[in-house]
């Protein structure tokens, strides 16, 4: 199956071939990083997209709950609905890492609209960044 209708662009992060060029990353890949990146920017850091960006950024240091949980998972849905417009969002699960009261594992499920392809991210997620377990 043809898949360059996806995309192709720079890889992420940004990293220098073995020949000394820019890699690149295409298709599928380029989705899953084109999400990676929604989720680790914060609203406001771009200069000239201030909306960019998913906003689970404003809950470092929120208490580890069930309520926390639910507005991370609110935030990630609202963010690939709008900024990765090559998906459906079927499912968002936030779940607590046993070892670690400070981390969330982001679960996000996808379908690739043009494809039909289901896929998932999971997205590491530190409520108080830097203190380990």
């Amino acid at each position: 199956m043809k898949t360059d209708f996806l995309g192709t662009g720079w890889k992420f992060p940004i990293r220098v071939n073995p020949r000394g060029g820019i890699s690149f990353s295409r298709a599928e890949q380029k989705i899953q990083e084109s999400i990676w990146l929604i989720l680790a920017t914060a609203p406001g850091e771009r200069q000239m997209r201030p909306q960019f960006g998913c906003g689970i950024h404003s809950y470092v240091f929120a208490p580890n709950n069930t309520a926390t949980q639910g507005h991370i998972a609110h935030e990630v849905r609202r963010a690939l609905t709008n900024f990765e417009p090559r998906i459906d969002v079927q499912e968002v699960r936030v779940d607590s890492v046993a070892a670690s009261l400070n981390q969330l594992l982001i679960r996000v499920d996808y379908r690739i609209r043009s494809t039909n392809v289901v896929q998932n991210l999971v997205y590491p997620f530190f409520l108080t960044e830097g203190i380990g377990g």
